[in-house]
């Protein structure tokens, strides 16, 4: 199996007038998104093992496994951009309302969750991740990762919206600034109907 870029669900310059430029987009799917899905493919190449498995089955086979370090980063990211791509939309910001009703008995109101969506984007130290994600269990919460590790990697629960907080994902737009680039997702970015949709 050899694994591929999917394909944007909207054109490049279609997040511009939302706070995400063409340039950033096509850098960060068409570079760093391709690099990983290339490295991904050398490794699985050179190891019988992975061959045959899907990307799921490989990020959850390799995480914590010294050996196979390299395997899921490259695997993790690939992972977490697929659900990022999805995670983003031209009409983003608008919130469904069987997501807002969970979030609001999960957090005490929409508002709330941003607050703690926003305190995990901006403390994750370095490159990482910031995660809405369900538990098993059934209610919601926020959490964040280093690097490409994700929910399916650890077990925590299933990822709903998911934001990349890696430098290059917002430095050509927002510089340094990652409050106003966390902000920006929540209100103006983020595809609540997607997230919606991952709701078990």
């Amino acid at each position: 199996m050899t694994f591929e870029l999917p394909a944007l669900n909207y054109a490049h310059s279609a997040l511009a007038e939302r706070g995400m430029s063409q340039d950033t987009l096509e850098l960060h799917h068409d570079k760093h998104h391709q690099a990983y899905v290339s490295a991904l493919n050398g490794f699985v190449e050179k190891n019988s093992g992975l061959q045959g498995k899907s990307l799921d089955e490989i990020v959850k086979l390799s995480y914590g496994d010294d050996a196979l370090a390299g395997v899921f980063n490259q695997a993790g990211q690939h992972w977490n951009h697929i659900h990022f791509w999805n995670a983003l939309s031209p009409e983003g910001g608008k919130m469904p309302g069987a997501l807002e009703t969970k979030l609001v008995a999960d957090f005490g109101s929409v508002d709330e969750f941003k607050q703690a969506f926003k305190a995990a984007a901006v403390g994750q130290f370095g490159s990482g991740w910031a995660w809405l994600i369900q538990k098993p269990s059934g209610e919601l919460a926020v959490t964040k990762t280093p690097n490409g590790v994700n929910p399916l990697a650890t077990g925590e629960g299933a990822a709903l919206l998911g934001l990349d907080v890696w430098e290059h994902s917002y430095y050509v737009d927002f510089r340094n600034r990652r409050p106003d680039y966390v902000s920006n997702f929540l209100d103006n970015l983020a595809n609540y109907e997607f997230a919606e949709s991952n709701l078990s």
